[in-house]
């Protein structure tokens, strides 16, 4: 018998969830309550931590939108991030502990975006079957581009033209604190589709002051002037492009090409994949062809980022599972199963 208890996240339980998140299988820093926690305001958090007879193993980063959990509204990705102690019929249980706590808080439905298969640092797409179990349904599908660094595919033609150009220059690449130079370049670039960058200057010196050493900023230089960059998310064996910004000369001269082509030959040459994110819109039904076929052109290919809907008017019956027995006192649920014989 097995015992799964969920504790409603607390500051004061910051250190618990961070253990949990470092030891998991499919966490990253994203995860970590300092990157949360930096946009806290902007969200009704109502994140739990997930306890086996007593023990952390779990958390599910969550934020209630009227009637609807989203895992999580401020993050890329999420769903549940847990460790080796959680085998596939305890991820059925824990998938019934929170279906039952947030119906109880008057949920509908859950927004469930899992972390993509590449950022697991061991195999950990138990949830994924158990959203299948539940009824849980793909409403969004989106691609983002990823480059194998131990196996990868050579730059295209176009791509290595543009290189050797900018290596004519003399152009001088950098890490660094220049983020109000590269915000400014940032927001002129964001600025021609309508939008604005979705950190601000002073968030992005907070989490690089919190995370100095997994958010890295890159820049061309030429001179003082910075012509391209590119703001990086060091996810242990995978890096991610957060943000990719080069101005008119950079353009002309190749300063984007040249310093991706650094990132991947040299600074980050030891990992495992390279993510240059999503090139589609409208929940996934548009896909910006021209946008893509630049990543391709550094050898990059797809991985699909689904989101799952998955509603709580089924009963948590519906599962299929043996005795299940429900206490709520004072912010925490327990759910005792039997994980025998849940096929």
């Amino acid at each position: 018998m097995s015992k799964i208890e969920l504790w409603e996240y607390g500051d004061d339980r910051r250190d618990l969830w961070d253990e949990v998140v470092n030891h998991s299988k499919n966490g990253t820093f994203i995860h970590l309550r300092d990157f949360i926690g930096y946009h806290a305001h902007r969200f009704d958090d109502r994140s739990v931590i997930v306890l086996k007879d007593g023990r952390p193993v779990a958390v599910f980063p969550c934020n209630l939108d009227a009637d609807k959990i989203v895992s999580h509204a401020g993050l890329t990705y999420a769903g549940l991030i847990y460790g080796h102690d959680l085998r596939a019929a305890d991820i059925l249980d824990v998938f019934a502990a929170l279906g039952e706590h947030y119906r109880q808080l008057g949920v509908k439905s859950v927004c469930y975006k899992p972390t993509p298969h590449i950022f697991h640092r061991y195999p950990a797409e138990e949830d994924l079957y158990a959203l299948f179990r539940m009824g849980a349904r793909v409403y969004r599908r989106d691609i983002s581009s990823v480059l194998s660094l131990q196996n990868r595919q050579p730059f295209s033609s176009s791509r290595r033209c543009s290189i050797r150009k900018a290596r004519k220059f003399g152009l001088v690449i950098r890490e660094g604190d220049f983020f109000e130079d590269y915000h400014r370049l940032l927001s002129e670039v964001v600025a021609k589709f309508g939008v604005t960058p979705v950190h601000s200057v002073d968030e992005l010196r907070l989490l690089h002051s919190l995370l100095p050493d997994r958010i890295r900023l890159f820049g061309v230089f030429e001179n003082d002037l910075l012509l391209a960059g590119a703001l990086m998310f060091d996810c242990h064996h995978v890096v991610h492009t957060q943000y990719l910004a080069s101005c008119a000369r950079g353009r002309d001269v190749g300063a984007l090409d040249h310093l991706l082509a650094h990132l991947i030959e040299v600074v980050f040459s030891d990992r495992r994949y390279f993510s240059f994110g999503i090139s589609t819109e409208e929940d996934g039904r548009y896909l910006n062809e021209g946008l893509i076929f630049q990543k391709e052109g550094f050898g990059a290919r797809g991985v699909v980022c689904d989101c799952y809907s998955w509603s709580l008017g089924q009963a948590t019956s519906a599962l299929g599972l043996g005795s299940l027995f429900c206490v709520h006192l004072s912010g925490w649920l327990s759910i005792v199963s039997s994980s025998v014989g849940v096929c």
